[in-house]
């Protein structure tokens, strides 16, 4: 009798839990949510996020307040994130990183990167341009190249730091052209990019973005694009694809993810909301004009599938440019 007492005990208990996960998932969103972007205030990652920020709050009709967790190459945003309550309240911009790179790059994290999070939805993707200063003695990557295997200590290029994706890249360049650069650590592409047009530094990496208006302005020389094709908003600058090489293809892109613990129907809403976000005109125009593409209907086992392949593209690319994790 007291065995079915207690039963009967923990299967009500079940019950008001469902009941109460129901209801809660139901009524989700009923409060302002945390959008952590693991990185600094006024970046181009912070910038998009902001942006984001201001539709999904029209969308799903609760304030969406950004929140910046800068720290250990955007490690301390994933802890912070990791650490919140799994309710969908706290999400965050996810990118290659988290969601996998850092398996490669760090020996120690107190996180797995391939189950930590649930990527929510995709947000954008973007390939990365290679640019010299607008008056460098070379036209051409080719040209580029022969200079440099004439001069072999004289071209320097920014870079994050190893692992990075313009290291891999250019580590990538250099093993199939046959000539040598020499990798050049910077705290912010910002300061990079004063360097390269005062002639210290050689070569910049970046994304379209940041770099589209000095390129116009004829301040900068884009010698070569990551993507596949070339960019609609910059015909003339040609994929290092047909210029002979064809593995330096290297694509960033971004998320949205939640703790792995959020619960899926609270998951899917949020999903829901963020790609109404992306279908409205405002987004579409402001990653139009930054030169990137839209992940719209990535989320679930698509976005899934996508993380994975990218995943192994990293891998390879680390592989070849031998990089060892720190």
């Amino acid at each position: 009798m007291r065995m079915t007492t207690l039963l009967a005990g923990t299967l009500s208990i079940f019950a008001l839990t469902d009941s109460a996960f129901a209801e809660s998932a139901e009524n989700y969103p009923s409060r302002p949510l945390t959008y952590v972007v693991p990185g600094a205030a006024g970046g181009i990652v912070d910038n998009g996020a902001r942006f984001m920020a201001k539709v999904l709050t029209e969308k799903i009709g609760q304030p969406v307040i950004v929140e910046n967790k800068p720290g250990a190459a955007g490690i301390v945003g994933c802890e912070y994130v990791l650490n919140a309550k799994p309710d969908g309240y706290t999400f965050m911009y996810g990118s290659q990183g988290p969601h996998g790179a850092y398996a490669y790059q760090y020996k120690k994290l107190s996180f797995d990167p391939f189950t930590a999070f649930t990527p929510v939805h995709g947000m954008a993707h973007s390939p990365m341009l290679f640019v010299v200063s607008a008056d460098a003695p070379y036209k051409t990557f080719k040209e580029l190249v022969e200079y440099a295997k004439k001069n072999p200590d004289a071209i320097n290029y920014y870079s994050p730091g190893p692992g990075s994706a313009s290291h891999l890249v250019s580590e990538l360049l250099q093993e199939t052209g046959g000539f040598k650069m020499t990798q050049v650590t910077y705290k912010s592409s910002a300061t990079a990019m004063a360097d390269v047009l005062a002639n210290t530094i050689q070569v910049l990496w970046e994304y379209p973005v940041v770099l589209i208006p000095h390129i116009q302005a004829g301040k900068l020389r884009a010698l070569g694009v990551t993507s596949d094709q070339r960019m609609p908003v910059l015909p003339d600058v040609p994929t290092f694809v047909e210029q002979g090489y064809p593995q330096a293809v290297y694509t960033g892109w971004a998320t949205i993810a939640v703790s792995a613990a959020t619960p899926k129907p609270i998951v899917d809403k949020l999903a829901k909301a963020y790609s109404q976000a992306l279908d409205d005109p405002s987004v579409i125009k402001y990653f139009h004009d930054q030169g990137a593409g839209i992940l719209q209907g990535y989320s679930g086992e698509k976005l899934r599938k996508f993380i994975a392949d990218e995943n192994k593209k990293y891998k390879d690319l680390v592989t070849r440019a031998k990089v060892e994790p720190q």
